[in-house]
């Protein structure tokens, strides 16, 4: 293949990340949507790995995740079940989804529906626990969650699912694009985001008190409450979008990367489902008070999806109020920002940043260009914290340049460049 040839492949890779069309179209348990997932799987964050091979809070999460499903009575019970196969453990990838964190995923779970009505193919991603710093995806699981959880299913799910029907479907690019010129960049912030949301909601939630009652108030209190609550609809856009721009032959564009309690992964437009893993991110974070760097544990993580198709870490210079959650200062974030262009193969013509007089948000990351010139792709993330005290901080992650020198490779290998 020739160096054109990439360079057509790719530009046909932002072609179709530009002209995705993500609209939120309906609500359900994970087990009636989401292909593939059976009754006694877990879906869990991170290029695949067989049971062993997980440890720490991720493991912890698939076994909390077994047992509030049902599927074990507790937790010897359920590592049992891993360890037999009785209990299947998905890659969420591989199903169409995207993890938070340790990302767990059951079949009674409600589930973000959200179809590239450009392309035809859609993205899943689970619902937000709420604010506790303790959840399960960050491997913790006792009374508090369980009742988060038990909120999300009985309550969060079958509401917002019968007003999302109602509504026809809620078009979420043109709210991410105003939620970036309003100090949002749909990762580690989702102020805006969640308020233009639940303003498009709301008349469909107070159409349904007739039916809901008491529900709908505590829908829209929920909303009212969590910030945080965009953010997975903003992943189940970027997973939809990427999906619909994976696949194109000779594409070097990176579609997709994942963390896992071993390994940090990518996936790219022409090379396939294969991922190619590297060391665990190098991190610079600002912890909660009390937590130090020693308290940090990797136990898994999608939400960098949004990165892939140029927001979070990729559209900082719109989100100057990160610095007082994460660190860093409005000239780094800039900087960062404007270090992702040398990298990207365009830009995206939907998501602009008023800083840089309504630049759009440099997208399509090449793996070339990442394995020549070192710059690594900047990440907006949460951390986790050991031994199950939740979240313990928040900061940038910096890709490992091993997964792309290993991506490039197999590309010269496969098509001879």
């Amino acid at each position: 293949m020739s160096e054109a040839r990439r360079r057509e492949a790719n530009a046909e890779t932002l072609r179709r990340l530009n002209a995705a069309d993500p609209v939120l179209v309906d609500v359900r348990p994970a087990g009636e949507v989401v292909p593939g997932l059976e009754p006694g799987t877990v879906l869990t964050s991170g290029a695949p790995l067989p049971w062993r091979e997980y440890r720490g809070g991720q493991r912890n999460s698939l076994i909390y995740g077994a047992v509030y499903e049902g599927l074990a009575a507790d937790e010897a019970e359920a590592a049992a079940g891993f360890e037999s196969g009785r209990i299947r453990i998905g890659a969420c990838h591989d199903h169409g989804c995207v993890g938070s964190v340790a990302g767990i995923y059951t079949a009674s779970m409600p589930v973000f529906v959200v179809e590239n009505r450009a392309f035809g193919n859609r993205g899943f991603c689970n619902f937000y626990e709420g604010e506790s710093r303790r959840r399960l995806n960050y491997g913790v699981y006792d009374d508090e969650v369980r009742d988060a959880l038990d909120f999300l299913r009985d309550v969060a799910g079958p509401v917002i699912g019968d007003a999302v029907r109602a509504s026809g479907g809620i078009a979420l690019k043109p709210m991410i694009s105003r939620a970036l010129h309003m100090g949002d960049e749909c990762h580690s912030r989702n102020t805006a985001a969640t308020l233009l949301f639940g303003r498009a909601l709301a008349p469909h939630l107070l159409d349904l008190q007739s039916r809901h009652g008491e529900r709908v108030k505590e829908m829209l209190a929920f909303l009212q409450q969590s910030d945080y609550f965009f953010l997975r609809l903003s992943m189940a856009a970027a997973k939809s979008t990427a999906d619909g721009a994976h696949g194109v032959e000779g594409s070097s564009v990176m579609t997709a990367m994942t963390i896992n309690c071993n390994d940090f992964s990518i996936r790219v437009g022409g090379l396939g489902d294969e991922w190619f893993r590297g060391p665990p991110a190098q991190a610079d974070v600002k912890l909660f008070e009390g937590f130090t760097d020693d308290d940090v544990e990797w136990i898994g993580g999608e939400s960098h999806i949004t990165e892939t198709v140029g927001l979070g870490g990729f559209a900082q210079a719109a989100a100057f109020p990160l610095q007082a959650y994460q660190g860093g200062s409005p000239e780094v974030m800039i900087e960062n920002n404007l270090a992702m262009y040398d990298i990207t193969v365009g830009e995206n013509s939907d998501y602009r940043i008023p800083y840089f007089g309504y630049r759009g948000t440099p997208t399509g990351v090449d793996v070339f260009r990442v394995a020549e010139t070192g710059t690594l792709p900047v990440i907006d993330a949460g951390l986790a914290g050991r031994n199950g005290v939740g979240q313990i901080g928040a900061g940038t992650l910096r890709a490992p340049l091993l997964c792309f020198q290993a991506a490039r490779d197999a590309y010269r290998e496969r098509y001879g460049l």
